[in-house]
């Protein structure tokens, strides 16, 4: 067991604090994930980043309100990151989901021997493979590996489960086109974590193989929206809070509850899910989903790995142009990624 997660105390007693006192609560979380293994306390430098990078976002979203400004405005803040270097890409038909296939450019093959399905975030209403091409390549190169990053439905044309569907059947496309299941790993963040979360358990329910591990970044796991830190966080993330995960969750599940294991993974059986890896800034409102999450896991009797990195915004290791700490967070993706395929990369 990684030695990154919050200590279970620490986390209760932030929680009661919290409904009282958010802002000591938001500090307490922060000094407790300083004591994480390899991560923090947030340098200086890091700090003038991440003010930097909610700078940008809050330019882009000023005045998007509704789903479809969101994600407009999504878009134009990722246009202005630059995209990958050094891989290759095919574009593919995943029997029926757009997809993009990419390798590092050093390696010459059609069809590798592990592969990432990446699985991009955005409120299941945004997001492309454009805003995630450069994590993806990223990946791509410090794995030695694949990467499978799909081009999925969205909201509001398109509502649950289509998100899911479309995730499992790129899945086990890549199972029928030469990957083995022990060298497939699912990735995800936002709401691509849920997505990511709930192929998996699907493709448990159906006794089909399961990748070798999952990584989750501040993935959405309780759309009923219960966490703590949903108010203990409150001020302290410019970028989600209760209202937008609010908002999404109507339009994404209409009259489902939102407790459905289906639908929110923080509330299904979790026994017998593969490796996880689990990353969340400190200061998230999806902190406590992320938390709440590893604990049922890992009581579950799954290998759960957690990182809490102090400072750090929502969705922070898409913009390593601008961000130390998304380099740093990346390789901690990338070596767990490798420890958990069948055949490693050679040295």
């Amino acid at each position: 067991m990684n030695g990154r997660i919050l200590p279970t105390g620490n986390r209760r007693a932030s929680k009661r604090l919290g409904a009282l006192f958010p802002a000591l609560a938001a500090l307490m979380l922060l000094a407790s994930a300083a004591v994480g293994r390899e991560i923090g306390p947030q340098s200086q430098v890091s700090l003038k980043q991440v003010e930097k990078l909610v700078g940008l976002w809050k330019d882009h979203f000023a005045g998007a309100d509704g789903l479809q400004q969101r994600r407009t405005a999504f878009r134009a803040l990722m246009e202005t990151t630059p995209g990958p270097t050094r891989i290759q890409v095919r574009h593919v038909d995943a029997d029926g989901v757009d997809a993009e296939l990419m390798w590092p450019a050093r390696l010459h093959h059609p069809i590798g021997q592990r592969v990432i399905l990446y699985i991009h975030g955005g409120g299941f209403s945004g997001g492309s493979i454009r805003t995630h091409s450069l994590l993806a390549g990223s990946l791509a190169k410090a794995t030695s590996s694949d990467v499978l990053l799909i081009e999925y439905r969205l909201m509001p044309e398109y509502t649950y489960p289509a998100q899911i569907n479309d995730a499992l059947t790129a899945y086990r496309w890549l199972l029928d086109n030469g990957y083995r299941s022990d060298n497939v790993i699912v990735a995800g963040d936002d709401a691509g974590g849920n997505i990511a979360i709930e192929t998996v358990l699907r493709q448990m329910q159906a006794a089909k193989p399961l990748p070798a591990a999952v990584i989750a970044l501040s993935p959405i796991t309780d759309l009923a929206a219960t966490g703590g830190s949903m108010t203990a966080n409150a001020n302290s993330d410019p970028l989600v809070g209760s209202t937008s995960i609010e908002a999404l969750r109507k339009a994404y599940l209409g009259s489902r509850s939102p407790t459905d294991p289906q639908a929110s993974p923080l509330y299904a059986d979790m026994a017998g899910f593969p490796p996880l890896l689990l990353q969340v800034g400190s200061g998230e409102v999806l902190l406590d989903d992320t938390l709440r999450l590893a604990d049922k896991a890992r009581q579950a009797g799954v290998d759960v790995t957690t990182e809490i990195w102090p400072g750090m915004p929502h969705q922070w290791q898409l913009f390593p142009s601008l961000l130390d700490d998304a380099d740093r967070s990346s390789q901690n993706i990338a070596e767990f990624a490798i420890r958990h395929f069948e055949d490693k990369p050679e040295e």
